[in-house]
């Protein structure tokens, strides 16, 4: 199917269809990036090409990919609204990061790995068979089908209690799932050659921690990246835009925060950069191998601005 223009037909009454609760949507979340002309030239047309592709059989499956910060989870909840408000598809978006291991699981494998096990968000620290059971539970699911769909609470580093996980209940016509290291392949075994920050050098010189978690990547990682019909990335120009941009995702998160018990338990710029540090080096893999890889491309740059550089013909 070929991707359509922002003038298309199907385009426009998306975005008209959808357009208010767009905007509604970005005041409640605090989300800078939705602007109109964001909606009508980016989000309007993907829309309009996944709900072509979506078919009665069974469900859409759709992984977008990028850096942390990128946008990746903003798109997913706009085409959530923007499909609903079309024609009324069912969609079911959920993250990477809501699988993540318990805190019980990262501190064991801190213990008998490596210390650095303990720290969320590398391959190795996610519950993959967890996050491939809910997407084929959702595949196969009936009209009566109730489906846990996993949670996990990044101010308390912890999993959600699975009282507390929502029900979807039925199938969706669309699964959207953001990962930042979507896609990508693990790097080869011999492309270690040293620390390329100082979190690498003070706390893993010799890549135990990393070959680890290379491991782990070129694993069940792979199935779960294969479940999915259609890769989507958001291009970041350089690894200094996703440390900027990850900073930016905190200060938004303590506004979502604002009267919480967890409001408290935000990151100050120096903790994000040192988070961040842990991801640096599988960041620069991703955006050298997944633009080739990848179905659809969104460059973004420094300023939040985006535009396609490789659609479906």
């Amino acid at each position: 199917m070929k991707f359509p223009s922002s003038d298309h037909r199907v385009c426009k009454e998306i975005l008209q269809s959808s357009i208010s609760s767009l905007h509604d949507h970005c005041d409640k979340k605090f989300i800078k990036i939705g602007t109109t002309d964001f909606f009508a030239d980016i989000v309007s047309p993907l829309a309009a090409y996944l709900n072509g592709l979506s078919k009665d059989s069974q469900p859409l499956k759709v992984c977008l990919s990028g850096g942390q910060g990128s946008g990746k989870t903003s798109l997913s909840e706009f085409l959530q609204i923007a499909l609903s408000s079309y024609n009324d598809k069912k969609c079911l978006g959920f993250s990477i990061d809501d699988i993540y291991k318990t805190y019980t699981e990262r501190l064991r494998m801190s213990k008998e790995i490596h210390p650095l096990c303990k720290v969320r968000g590398v391959p190795g620290t996610h519950d993959i068979d967890l996050g491939i059971n809910t997407i084929l539970q959702l595949v196969n699911a009936t009209e009566e089908t109730k489906t846990l769909i996993p949670a996990f609470s990044k101010p308390n580093d912890r999993r959600v209690p699975k009282e507390n996980w929502n029900i979807y209940q039925g199938r969706p016509d669309i699964i959207l799932f953001d990962a930042w290291c979507g896609g990508v392949p693990a790097e080869r075994k011999d492309s270690w050659d040293g620390p390329i920050n100082s979190l690498e050098a003070s706390e893993d010189p010799e890549g135990v921690w990393w070959n680890w978690s290379n491991k782990a990547l070129g694993g069940s990682y792979q199935e779960l990246f294969s479940l999915f019909d259609v890769l989507i990335m958001i291009e970041v120009p350089d690894i200094q835009t996703v440390f900027d941009s990850r900073w930016l995702q905190e200060q938004t998160l303590s506004k979502n925060l604002v009267g919480t018990k967890d409001e408290h338990k935000i990151m100050n710029r120096e903790e994000v950069d040192r988070f961040v540090m842990h991801y640096e080096r599988l960041t620069l893999h991703i955006l050298k191998e997944v633009p080739a890889i990848a179905d659809i491309v969104i460059k973004r740059d420094r300023n939040f601005q985006f535009i396609y550089s490789k659609t479906p013909r």
